[in-house]
């Protein structure tokens, strides 16, 4: 078996504030230990699963967040940014057998975590066929292109709802729930013990059936949080102004979609 594993931080146990997020920001050491720690975890409950192989994707900010020393021998590990289109999801393809994400947290204009965005904080919300869109709403797809399942998830209480409806089946794993600039959230040594858990049950089901629909059409909104970013990313071929501060991209492939977000996310 052979498992990709997402790797974000805002949905880390614990975690509460941008500078927490932040290569070399105060805070930013303890929090690249806790995700290091929690992707450990889903290695660990992959490995008990039966995985011969996980692939870890940094898919955080610099991509060079993962303490690589304390990865297994069995784990390759992709850091930084290629600019391939994939781009959180950078390394998979059809020879594996599930996707997983750690560390995820809520998209942009939610109140379920203080750290809620989707892909930077230029953008206010983001919609696919009309409805808001996650990092994650994105990235399965992604997966999805490629054959493969999105199985498990962990991170803040919005988003492990939302993927529920999105992947009916998916296992999930809350880490924290946020209030305004405040979190509530369950102890790291908790979460760790849950992920692995949580892994290792998620691969021993029938994962065939956890992927979103890939055939299109498919039309991706953007909406900025100021209309000169919009003004920016209009001049990508195909994209139209839909508002002073809003653009529009159509295509029937998804993966013109992901081509076309790569350029124009701001």
């Amino acid at each position: 078996m052979k498992v990709f594993i997402c790797a974000d931080i805002e949905g880390t146990a614990g975690i509460v504030d941008w500078e927490e997020t932040i290569r070399g920001e105060r805070g930013w050491e303890e929090f690249r230990e806790l995700m290091t720690l929690e992707v450990l975890a889903a290695c660990e409950g992959a490995r008990a699963a039966g995985a011969t192989e996980v692939v870890v994707k940094d898919a955080h900010d610099s991509g060079r967040n993962i303490l690589v020393g304390r990865l297994p021998d069995y784990v390759r590990v992709v850091r930084s940014w290629s600019g391939h289109p994939d781009q959180m999801m950078f390394g998979i393809d059809e020879t594996f057998d599930a996707a997983v994400f750690t560390g995820h947290h809520s998209r942009a204009g939610t109140e379920d975590n203080p750290l809620a965005h989707t892909s930077n904080q230029k953008i206010s919300c983001m919609y696919l066929n009309g409805k808001p869109a996650s990092e994650f709403t994105i990235n399965a797809l992604c997966a999805a292109r490629y054959g493969v399942p999105s199985v498990f998830l962990s991170g803040d209480e919005g988003i492990c709802a939302e993927v529920a409806g999105e992947v009916p089946g998916i296992v999930t794993v809350e880490t924290l729930k946020g209030y305004g600039n405040g979190s509530n959230s369950i102890a790291p040594q908790r979460a760790q013990k849950l992920i692995r858990e949580g892994v290792e049950r998620a691969l021993r089901q029938d994962n065939k059936t956890r992927m979103p629909d890939v055939k299109g059409p498919f039309e991706v909104k953007i909406e900025f949080t100021n209309p000169v970013t919009a003004y920016q990313s209009s001049w990508y071929p195909g994209v139209k102004t839909a508002g002073p501060r809003t653009i529009t991209y159509a295509a029937d492939d998804f993966f013109e979609i992901l081509r076309a977000l790569r350029f124009i996310k701001g």
